[in-house]
């Protein structure tokens, strides 16, 4: 068998859509218009054309909700790369938070406790959820309100820096509680 040829497709340019109006887009009779150093004014929209053409840059619609819309005179390219770099520093700046894990045991020993304590008081502090649980092995399944009691004890000595989102349930072998870190004021 011969493989039949595939039909040819025209080409077509895709058409990039901006997301503002521009110069001649924009279909508003009078329009709000702001200059880099001006006071906002407001005037026709062929005003506007003229004023963004004798300046050599493009007539771009900001807030087309207005009464009249809100165009600014500017370098539309120049534009777009200011507020995706101003984007990007924000995204930057936005801490993500991490769930930091804390294990325990039905036997936990007080030190160890403490120890686990710190370092979650550390965690929230940072702006990071704990989830803590405790791992019941083989016959220490038997010993589920041992593991309750740290939990609870564990959430009474974080609760100046966390809170607990829900009380500690049973998921498989574990016990497990987790925590939130408090707005600081």
């Amino acid at each position: 068998m011969q493989k039949k040829p595939k039909p040819k497709v025209p080409y077509r340019p895709r058409v990039v859509q901006n997301e503002h109006k521009l110069n001649q887009e924009i279909t508003a009779p009078e329009v709000r218009l702001i200059r880099d150093g001006a006071e906002p004014i407001v005037c026709t929209i062929r005003e506007a054309l003229r004023m963004a053409e004798e300046e050599g840059v493009d007539l771009v619609e900001i807030s087309p909700n207005a009464v009249p819309p809100v165009c600014r005179i500017i370098d539309y390219k120049k534009f777009l790369y200011e507020r995706k770099k101003k984007d990007k520093e924000q995204k930057a700046k936005a801490k993500q938070s991490e769930i930091k894990e804390i294990r325990f045991t039905p036997n936990t020993d007080d030190h160890d406790f403490d120890f686990k304590s710190k370092h979650a008081e550390k965690f929230l502090q940072d702006g990071d959820k704990v989830k803590c649980y405790v791992q019941f092995k083989g016959r220490a399944i038997m010993f589920q309100e041992r593991g309750e009691l740290l939990l609870l004890k564990f959430a009474e000595r974080l609760a100046e820096v966390g809170s607990l989102e829900s009380m500690p349930k049973m998921e498989g072998r574990r016990m497990i509680a987790i925590f939130t870190p408090k707005k600081k004021k």
